[in-house]
Formats: structure tokens, C-alpha cells, sequence
């Protein structure tokens, strides 16, 4: 496993350390996902308890996966494998009315899911349209000064409002958890460097667009998940689209002996101060998640990769509406 370096210390000293594959654990406790049954009582704590062996230091949760249930069973899962003295905790809070009060209130009540007494770091899961970050950063701020909170940090915010964010905290708003993969690109143009000229670190939710880049689907053979079978990217004419982006990634999988999906991930994370957060539904697949960290692209391999994903112009947003009618009919 590789780790973040350059790392800004925290206001108490040194940080843990961050491995730049984690474990995202939005389907702990999360029935949409369709994983079955024993999955968030048996198979999780196998999961989190292999991911440690693995060198494995970031669980990202929040409040709102499972409504809390996600939170609990990280929790559990990390007391039955070693504590958290040596993991990154990190969870969300859902500022659906982010003042300092509510935000105080959510924090504490996740550190009680969680069963921890500091959660390493906490973000503020979506930057509200409507209120400024002021009143949600003083929570925060309160949180820190009494031990709740280590670290801060946001998420899905643009550049310069997690910049903005951080002059309403008073201090270091470590990191952003954004988007980011070889079909989703926007942080590269003006977030990545900036996180790492300064000591920030940017997340990576979906890293793999789902399973887009697992390479496991095509026109003919589309998921069946609630959550995959929402999303545009797995329209049959963007699986189309999509299969010489596919080809790249076989072709540079084979040559590294490695999967598809790793070598997206390794694609991620090439890219300094990043951490990237895929799930997984078992053990295997978080073992071939971590094996991903060791997967070094040569840069005609990265280059063949991003323009590959250049070309790649899906179709998404309003424009993708009527085929997502007619396939959910379907």
C-alpha cells in the first residue's frame, strides 16, 4: 500500500497516516445496493478486517448511507478488527440546515454510531445552496476545540469555496471528496493541483463510475442494481460509446497482469494528494481494490488512457432523461 505524502499537520500535531486506496461504505447498511442477505452482518466486518491486513487506513461513511446503519456496522467492524487508533474514521454530515448547533448535534451523534470519541475526519457532506458555510464551519470548529473532531473537510464542493471554507473555519479544511475517475475529470483542471502545492487531499467517490470501468458491462449485458440502472453512464448507447475507453484499459491491464478495474484505479491515483474510496461487495474484491495502489502507468500508458477518455462523450443530464423513461420501462 502507498500512502498520501506532504500532508499539512493537523491543529494537534502529525495526522494519521491516509493509504491512497480506501474503503467507501455507502452500501453498508444500504439496501439499494441489493448485496443480500448477511452481507452487512457477515461479510462487512470480513471486508473492513481484510482491508487493514492490506494496509488499507481510510472508511469513509456518513449519517445519511443507511441512515445511520452504515455508521454502526463501520464502527463494530473496526473494534472486532483492532480499533481505530491507526485508521482514518472519516464520515459526513447531511447540512440540510447547517448551523453550528445542528452540526454540533450530527457530529456528536455520529461519533456514537461510530462508537469513537474523536472521528478523525468529518465533512460536510454537500455545500448548501442557500447558506454559507459560516454558521456550518463554527460547528465545526466548536466540534474540534472539545475532541470530537480531528480533521475537517467538505465535500462535492468547487475549488474555491472549499478555499472560502476555509477562511470561515479559521483553519485547515484538510480535505474535498468529489467525483473524480477517468470519466469524470473536472477536478484535474485546477483542484488536484492546488490540493497538492498546498497539503490538501482530494477523495474520490466513484473512481470506478460505478463498474463503468470494471469493464464487467456492455449494450447487451447492463446491471440490474437499482442504484447502476439509474445512472445515465449504463444507457446502452453509452456502454457503446464507451467500449474503446474499455479496450485502452483491457490493453494496459494486460500488459501490468492486472484487471480493468485496478488499472482505473490506479489511473486515480497516479495523480498526488489523491485517495481514492471504492466499495466492494467481498473480501476478493477488496483485495484486488488494494492491489491497485501498486500498479505504476507509464505515462504513454496514463496518456493512452486520458485520451481515450476524452473521446469518450457520453450522454448525460437533461438530454439523457427520455432514455432512462424508456429503459427503466423496459
Amino acid at each position: 500500500m502507498r500512502y498520501v505524502q506532504g500532508l499539512r499537520p493537523g491543529p494537534t500535531g502529525p495526522l494519521k497516516r491516509y493509504s491512497v486506496i480506501g474503503l467507501g461504505t455507502w452500501q453498508f447498511g444500504s439496501k439499494e445496493w441489493g448485496y443480500g442477505g448477511g452481507y452487512d452482518d457477515a461479510e462487512a466486518g470480513r471486508i473492513v478486517a481484510r482491508a487493514r491486513e492490506l494496509g488499507i487506513t481510510v472508511f469513509d461513511t456518513a449519517e445519511v448511507y443507511g441512515f445511520g446503519r452504515s455508521e454502526r456496522i463501520l464502527g463494530d467492524a473496526l473494534r472486532a478488527s483492532g480499533g481505530t487508533d491507526d485508521v482514518v474514521v472519516a464520515s459526513k454530515v447531511f447540512p440540510v440546515v447547517p448551523t453550528a448547533a445542528v452540526v454540533q448535534q450530527r457530529g456528536v451523534a455520529s461519533a456514537q454510531r461510530l462508537g469513537v470519541r474523536t472521528i478523525d475526519l468529518y465533512q460536510v457532506h454537500w455545500p448548501n445552496p442557500v447558506v454559507r458555510d459560516g454558521t456550518a464551519m463554527r460547528g465545526m470548529r466548536a466540534l474540534r476545540d472539545v475532541g470530537v473532531v480531528d480533521q475537517v473537510g467538505v465535500s462535492n464542493y468547487p475549488l474555491r469555496r472549499w478555499q472560502r471554507a476555509e477562511v470561515d473555519l479559521g483553519g485547515v479544511v484538510l480535505s474535498d471528496q468529489v467525483q473524480f475517475s477517468l470519466v469524470h475529470r473536472d477536478p484535474m483542471a485546477e483542484m488536484l493541483p492546488w490540493a497538492a502545492r498546498t497539503g490538501h487531499v482530494v477523495i474520490a467517490y466513484s473512481p470506478l463510475a460505478q463498474g463503468l470501468l470494471s469493464g464487467r458491462y456492455d449494450a447487451e449485458n447492463r446491471p440490474t442494481n437499482r442504484i447502476r440502472a439509474a445512472n445515465a453512464m449504463f444507457l446502452p448507447e453509452n456502454l457503446r460509446a464507451a467500449t474503446p475507453l474499455l479496450s485502452v484499459l483491457r490493453e494496459v491491464a494486460a500488459a501490468h497482469g492486472a484487471t480493468p478495474a485496478q488499472v482505473a484505479l490506479a489511473w486515480t491515483v497516479h495523480h498526488p494528494h489523491v485517495v481514492a474510496i471504492p466499495g466492494a461487495s467481498s473480501v476478493a474484491q477488496v483485495e484486488s481494490n488494494a492491489a491497485a495502489a501498486e500498479i505504476t502507468l507509464a505515462p504513454d500508458e496514463y496518456g493512452a488512457l486520458l485520451a481515450a477518455a476524452e473521446a469518450f462523450r457520453p450522454t448525460t443530464g437533461v438530454s439523457a432523461i427520455p432514455a432512462l423513461v424508456r429503459a427503466r420501462r423496459g
